[in-house]
């Protein structure tokens, strides 16, 4: 499946739903839980075990999952397959007193792999088997019997302080998503990437089995584990989740190679940037921005947060941004104002971010590496057409383990903040200098911070503003001249502002690499702003030039 015709449909449904496009509808009264259909008997599980049954598979050719689905099913448009319901009373666990629940996804419309479930309780492994009364299928049009071996095509995890609507869901490929504190979707995860970005076209790994191991009656964590399946790969998947204000997932993934992987992507992220402050190439909307991240903020292996925002390219763009141990990296929401969108049907202000922070540092793990930034052409915000993750600068290899560990926390407010003055816009526009002819082409840049020590700067600076605040703005370009470079307090924001233009030099139209960031008395005050900027074609250009 190509990387558009996935990224559509999972996109689709979060532009139009803020939660799960199955989202069960609330009764005052729950009704009589039902069990569920179990299959062949229960069988040894824990997470030893997957590891070896992965180490195995990885040793066996590829197999192909069978996609054929009945044709009720299988031509299912996006409306009708949004219109199947599934019964609350039919939900896992619905019949114990637990603080979690599970529903499941109906395969059709894009999903048509379908995957095996499991209940594992005490060690036993439960397969749970597809039933057509656990769905309402009438919306859909679906009149005719389905087989009972139909299986399921996802999963959606449920918490007891709102039954209605899902925290996490598995669909698709290896995706799965979940909320924050505003109970909204966004942006989404995968077990695995590989070659994205690739000239010879993406590989998307797929989980195939999940095991829900049932919680105790009181447990604030729930534990899936999956096994994952694709020509270069098999792995091994346990995520522990834990719904909190800014949700915890807690990731052990085991992978083995089948082949040498030229590109292996780790805790891949996975958002949409359609247009924004810095970038208004599809900017023909009523509204001023459309994004369900801004950024990508990283903590490096020395200690430097960098941030780049993200752009809507008219190519495809493959970035690496190389380093050595990193403690961590995330495609960010930073805008929070309702103002900057005026959306009040998605409200894109409320999407979460999400932030990985690596947890074990293996030899052949999260050492030296890369993280990259794949941009991806979206002509409108139903395409998911930004993508992060670590790429380790070793090639994996057939047969090797690699073991990686890390966290993923989702939210509006995470629980952590670069400690120095921190981006909070980037603007670009036209340079040179107001009421003077332009005798040559140039590009604005603007970039505001806030946090750190800039209020008590900008404090002083409010009480005399005859006396300068001695704040540099450090520039540097790949090519081009840098001119007109300030850095002045902006009291609206309490924070300061940092301005510069780029001059072109040459006629070449590669992307210029773009660095900046805050220094006071010669420490840095802020983390670095990075930014990969395309010319201006040339036959452009003339128009902003004046004489």
């Amino acid at each position: 499946m190509q990387r558009r015709h996935l990224l559509q449909g999972l996109a689709a449904t979060a532009a139009t739903a803020p939660l799960s496009q199955f989202a069960s509808a609330a009764s005052p009264k729950a009704p009589t839980a039902t069990p569920l259909v179990t299959l062949g008997n229960p069988q040894p599980f824990d997470y030893a075990w997957l590891k070896g049954r992965a180490r195995d598979l990885s040793q066996q050719p590829y197999k192909a999952p069978n996609a054929l689905l009945p044709s009720a099913i299988a031509n299912l448009d996006y409306d009708r397959y949004q219109s199947i319901r599934y019964k609350p009373e039919h939900s896992l666990w619905a019949d114990r007193d637990l603080r979690f629940r599970v529903q499941f996804f109906h395969p059709g419309f894009l999903f048509k792999e379908r995957v095996r479930i499991f209940e594992l309780v005490d060690g036993q492994a439960q397969e749970l088997a597809y039933d057509p009364a656990m769905f309402d299928l009438r919306k859909a049009g679906v009149t005719t019997a389905l087989p009972r071996d139909l299986g399921f095509a996802g999963l959606r995890i449920q918490h007891h302080q709102d039954w209605a609507n899902d925290i996490t869901s598995f669909l698709g490929a290896s995706y799965f998503r979940a909320v924050g504190a505003e109970r909204q979707y966004g942006l989404s995860t995968r077990g695995l990437a590989i070659d994205m970005g690739s000239d010879k076209g993406e590989e998307f790994p797929r989980f195939t089995t999940f095991w829900l191991e049932r919680p105790a009656a009181n447990a604030g964590v729930m534990t899936v584990y999956a096994l994952l399946d694709s020509p270069s790969v098999t792995g091994a998947y346990r995520v522990d989740i834990q719904p909190s204000g800014a949700m915890t997932m807690d990731v052990d993934s085991a992978l083995y190679p089948r082949k040498t992987i030229e590109r292996l992507g780790i805790a891949p992220l996975t958002s949409m940037y359609l247009y924004g402050e810095n970038d208004r190439r599809m900017g023909s909307d009523w509204r001023p921005e459309i994004h369900d991240s801004d950024g990508l903020s990283m903590l490096n292996g020395n200690g430097e947060w960098l941030w780049r925002p993200l752009t809507n390219p008219a190519g495809v763009r493959l970035y690496s941004y190389l380093d050595k141990k990193p403690q961590g990296f995330g495609l960010m929401q930073r805008d929070r104002d309702f103002n900057h969108y005026q959306d009040d049907g998605v409200f894109y202000e409320r999407r979460p971010s999400l932030w990985v922070t690596p947890k074990t540092s293996q030899p052949q793990g999260w050492g030296e590496g890369s993280v990259q930034l794949l941009e991806l052409p979206a002509p409108d915000e139903t395409y998911d057409n930004i993508v992060a993750a670590w790429t380790p600068a070793v090639k994996p290899e057939a047969g090797q383990e690699l073991l990686y560990s890390y966290r993923l926390q989702w939210g509006t407010k995470l629980p952590f903040d670069p400690p120095l003055a921190r981006v909070v816009a980037t603007r670009t526009g036209v340079g040179g200098v107001v009421g003077q002819k332009r005798k040559y082409f140039s590009w604005r840049f603007t970039i505001d911070f806030q946090g750190g020590v800039l209020p008590s700067l900008v404090m002083r600076a409010r009480q005399d503003r005859s006396v300068p605040v001695p704040v540099e703005a450090v520039v540097t370009a790949s090519r081009g001249k840098i001119e007109i470079v300030s850095a002045r307090p902006q009291f609206e924001i309490d924070g300061l502002r940092a301005m510069f233009d780029l001059r072109t030099t040459d006629d070449n139209l590669d992307p210029i690499d773009l660095r900046l960031y805050l220094r006071f008395n010669g420490e840095p005050l802020s983390e670095t702003w990075l930014y990969q900027w395309v010319p201006t074609p040339l036959a452009e250009r003339q128009q902003f030039i004046d004489g």
